[in-house]
């Protein structure tokens, strides 16, 4: 019996023996087999390029809404009923032109009961004055009490306050008889009208019409906040800037007048950190109308040295855009970069780049900080000659 369970456990550590020997023959194939990948704690193989200033000539372009440089809208400023129209919809008006007219009749009448009511009150005034002088003279021959006296003087001073307020009062329903006709304010073009004859209209409340100029017509758009600047400067340029600065396209065609800049609103909005920009473009055939959307074509500042570069070599990560830069020792640094307007297969570069610094713009893919480079052609051999590029 014993001897049949020694023979057994003999061969329970024969087999594990022959076991723990396959397996480590199989590992040793594994890890001999496994391909070496490039790169891995090695130089990663790029090709790179020197950033270069250009003075590219280029338009940096905004969407913008058309608007009238004057507009209002007429509202009634008494309540009533509309009893005249005198125009058609979408004449040209002229200043003081008589528009609309409302029932007048209440009005009228209000105003006659006011002027009325100021003659009254300017025979009592009448009355006051005699009577003061009167009871003044017998003052100075004591036939009379003092009391009489200033009993007489505060009643001419209340007559007085009376003739005032009938005045103001009449003044008031005289103007409200004057708003009972609606005028233009300004030379322009009307609307459609939004009240027919007969209409109830209430003061404040009703909007009758829309006039507005057409001819200049005013273009608006945003800018951000870095870009004041130069929107200032271009300002103050004024007639000096070559007529082409300011365009206007719609769906791609180009309205045939060039634009002036206006204005810059008054201050940066703090929560979006834009200002608006107003440009002025001439309206001769009446083809912009107000609301329209377009786009703004803005001249950029031609002649003056711009960083250039492949579009291809930047990277982007949570809505910010990166390079890697070649440093010492073939190592590269990532850096973050401020884009402009693309151009076609290149991109300009605001900030965050300067002349002769070299970049990586193949094989940004495989890199990372503080990663060793060698220069050639990504997927080629390591230390392979770069091919020149035609120019």
């Amino acid at each position: 019996m014993k001897c049949i369970l020694s023979n057994r456990s003999f061969f329970r550590a024969f087999v594990a023996v022959i076991v723990v020997a396959v397996a480590a023959v199989s590992c040793g194939d594994k890890k001999s087999a496994a391909p070496q990948q490039f790169g891995a704690g090695g130089p990663v193989n790029v090709t790179t390029d020197t950033v270069e200033q250009l003075a590219v000539v280029y338009y940096d372009e905004y969407p913008a809404t058309v608007v009238a440089l004057n507009q209002v809208e007429l509202r009634a400023q008494v309540t009533g009923y509309i009893t005249g129209i005198y125009f058609k919809d979408g004449d040209k008006v002229r200043k003081g032109q008589r528009l609309y007219s409302i029932d007048q009749e209440v009005y009228s009448a209000n105003a006659q009961q006011a002027e009325a009511n100021v003659q009254v009150q300017e025979t009592n005034l009448v009355k006051a004055q005699k009577d003061a002088d009167r009871y003044h003279e017998l003052e100075k021959k004591d036939a009379i009490a003092r009391q009489q006296v200033d009993y007489a003087d505060a009643a001419l001073e209340a007559a007085k306050k009376q003739v005032d307020a009938a005045r103001a009062q009449l003044r008031a329903v005289r103007s409200n008889v004057g708003f009972a006709n609606i005028i233009a304010p300004f030379n322009g073009t009307i609307g459609i009208s939004q009240v027919r004859m007969g209409t109830s209209v209430v003061a404040g409340q009703t909007v009758l019409n829309t006039v507005s100029t057409d001819n200049p017509v005013a273009v608006d758009f945003v800018i951000g906040q870095d870009d004041v600047y130069r929107y200032s400067q271009l300002l103050q340029s004024g007639s000096k800037l070559p007529d082409s600065t300011f365009t206007l396209a719609f769906s791609g065609v180009k309205y045939p007048k060039n634009g002036k800049l206006l204005l810059l609103d008054r201050a940066v909005d703090p929560q979006t950190g834009t200002i608006k920009a107003r440009l002025s473009f001439p309206n001769d055939e009446h083809l912009l109308k107000s609301g329209m959307t377009a786009t703004v074509r803005v001249l950029n500042n031609a002649g003056i040295p711009t960083v250039v570069i492949p579009y291809k070599a930047v990277s982007e990560m949570l809505g910010e855009y990166f390079v890697y830069v070649v440093g010492d020792s073939s190592k590269v640094s990532q850096r973050k970069v401020q884009l402009g307007r693309q151009l076609g297969a290149n991109v300009i570069v605001k900030n965050g780049l300067e002349k002769d610094e070299e970049i990586v713009v193949q094989g940004i893919q495989n890199l990372r900080e503080g990663a060793m480079i060698t220069k050639g052609t990504p997927g080629g051999a390591p230390g392979a000659q770069q091919p020149q590029q035609k120019k």
